[in-house]
C-alpha cells in the first residue's frame, strides 16, 4: 500500500512538472518515488552524505547526485532547493526532518509549506498527538494549520501549491537556515 501510494505521488510531480529533491538513497519509499518520477522523464536530484553511501547505497540513475560531507550538509542543500516537504510513512529520521521543516516554518526561518502524506492512516497517530498538544495549549491555532495533511498525493500537492507563505510568518521572521 506505501509503496503503490510512493509511484501514486511520483507520477503526480512528473504529471505537474514538479522536480524532486530527496536525499539520494537506493532504498525505501523515496527510492521508488525518485525511480518514478525519472521513468516519467522528471528531474530528480538526490543529496547524500558520504557516509550513507557505504550504508544504504547511493542511487546510480539520479538526473543529479550531490555527496556531502554531514547530515547537516545535506538537509541544508536540500531546504534551499526545495519548494516543499513531503513527508511520505517513514522512522525516526523522517520524522526528524518532518518535525524540523514544520518548526522552521513555525519560526519564519523558512516559509515553504510542510506536509504528510497520511497513506492508509500512518499518520493519524502523529495528527492525533499534534492535536492533544494543540489542545493542551503547546500548540497555538495559527501553528496547528501549518502541517498539511492528505491521503493522497494529489491531495497534497493541491495543497501544497494553495500555501500562502505571507499569511505564515513566525514572529521570527527573516531568519535564515
Amino acid at each position: 500500500m506505501y509503496t503503490a501510494g510512493a509511484v501514486g505521488l511520483g507520477k503526480a510531480l512528473v504529471e505537474r512538472g514538479l522536480s524532486l529533491v530527496y536525499g539520494g538513497g537506493n532504498m525505501g519509499l523515496m527510492k521508488v518515488i525518485a525511480d518514478t518520477v525519472l521513468v516519467g522523464g522528471g528531474h530528480v536530484t538526490g543529496v547524500i552524505p558520504e557516509a550513507l553511501i557505504a550504508r544504504e547505497g547511493d542511487h546510480k540513475g539520479l538526473s543529479e547526485q550531490i555527496t556531502v560531507k554531514t547530515m547537516h550538509e545535506r538537509k541544508a542543500l536540500m531546504a534551499g532547493r526545495a519548494d516543499a516537504f513531503v513527508a511520505m510513512p517513514g522512522g525516526f529520521g523522517t520524522l526528524e526532518e518532518l518535525f524540523e521543516a514544520i518548526t522552521w516554518l513555525q519560526l519564519g526561518i523558512q516559509a515553504k509549506p510542510v506536509a504528510v502524506l497520511n497513506l492508509d492512516g500512518f499518520y493519524d497517530p502523529l495528527l492525533a498527538m499534534i492535536d492533544h498538544a494543540h489542545v493542551q495549549g503547546f500548540i497555538s491555532n495559527e501553528n496547528r494549520q501549518l502541517l498539511i495533511s492528505g491521503d493522497t498525493p494529489a491531495s497534497v500537492l493541491d495543497q501544497l501549491e494553495a500555501f500562502d507563505a505571507t499569511s505564515h510568518r513566525g514572529k521570527w521572521s527573516g531568519l535564515q537556515p
